[in-house]
């Protein structure tokens, strides 16, 4: 059974194949799941860069995996805030 190839082991014993499937598929939404989070504004790489990104956010832009009925709308006091500090 040593020197058994992958795809032999899988062709004589077929109860492993769901269980490698779920395994790649989860190793494969794992990945993406890291990336995807990875693009958020939140995350800063570049410190020499913009060092408050989630000032620039979009929030038109759904940030999520899954929004359902969100609506934004701005909040008076922080815009003052903004306009002040950034002024």
């Amino acid at each position: 059974m040593a020197n058994m190839g992958f795809f032999e082991l899988l062709m004589k014993k077929k109860e492993l194949i769901p269980l490698i499937g779920f395994a790649g598929l989860a190793g494969c939404f794992a990945i993406y799941s890291s990336w995807h989070s990875l693009r958020k504004p939140d995350v800063v790489f570049n410190k020499s860069g913009n060092q408050e990104p989630w000032q620039d956010v979009d929030f038109t832009k759904p940030q999520k995996h899954i929004t359902l009925n969100q609506q934004w709308k701005p909040i008076e006091e922080l815009e003052k805030v903004r306009k002040i500090t950034k002024g």
